[in-house]
């Protein structure tokens, strides 16, 4: 059997493809003591900042529904404060906002680097994102239901905790899973500034010293954490949106 200069080609491409998958599995065990504190380091980013927008983008959110025309609570001026706020916060470049905040990310946590210090720039980049999936949702509601719950007397907290936040529970969800996604997104490029996780260690060991391994193995892990996280996702919306 003869190979024609084609074929060569080939076959010499495939071996230097299994030759790179080689050395990158022998190569793992070496990097994966790195890439665990990596992994830890970003899940722990990821979900304080996650903890923090929805503490306080969910209000806001509310706010922006309940204060608009025929809300709960009429208050236009308000409303067009709130949202000029919120759409200042969406069109900042996350790059950006991390250097804009470093001066209240050193008041707020002593330090500009490290997972701690990143949480501060992650949570302002993501609360107004989450805001706005909020309100949303809530838009979605049957207005009846809760010009009903009104009409009866039923307190305005009492229509915004037991009518309205329930009937928009699966799209508040999902909201928050991908306010997560984006987290982990924004976590990657706070490395760029030293915030750890596996941003950080992509720049530092995989881009800065040439290191091709470490960059397949990040970016493979940050996929795996977002597969994760939207899997859980997608089943908690199934089982309340059957509800």
């Amino acid at each position: 059997m003869t190979l024609n200069p084609a074929d060569v080609l080939v076959l010499a491409e495939d071996g230097n493809a299994l030759t790179a998958i080689g050395d990158f599995v022998a190569d793992w065990p070496t990097m994966w003591p790195n890439l665990w504190l990596g992994t830890l380091d970003t899940v722990y980013m990821v979900w304080w900042a996650t903890v923090f927008s929805v503490l306080i983008g969910l209000p806001l959110g509310v706010l922006l529904v309940a204060t608009d025309r025929g809300g709960l609570v009429p208050a236009p001026a308000v409303r067009a404060v709130l949202s000029a706020v919120v759409n200042i916060g969406r069109s900042l470049p996350f790059i950006v906002l991390m250097v804009a905040v470093l001066s209240l990310t050193r008041f707020l946590v002593g330090t500009t680097l490290g997972p701690t210090a990143a949480i501060v720039p992650l949570s302002i980049g993501a609360i107004p994102f989450f805001a706005r999936l909020v309100e949303t949702s809530l838009r979605e509601v049957d207005r009846g239901v809760v010009e009903a719950a009104h009409a009866m007397g039923t307190r305005r907290l009492t229509i915004v905790g037991k009518v309205m936040l329930p009937e928009a529970m699966p799209g508040l969800i999902a909201g928050a899973v991908m306010t997560v996604v984006t987290l982990i997104s924004y976590s990657a490029m706070a490395g760029a500034i030293g915030g750890g996780g596996l941003g950080d260690l992509a720049i530092r060991e995989g881009y800065q010293r040439f290191n091709d391994h470490y960059l397949w193995a990040t970016v493979i892990l940050l996929i795996v954490i977002v597969q994760v996280a939207q899997s859980l996702g997608d089943l908690l919306v199934r089982r309340l949106s059957r509800r």
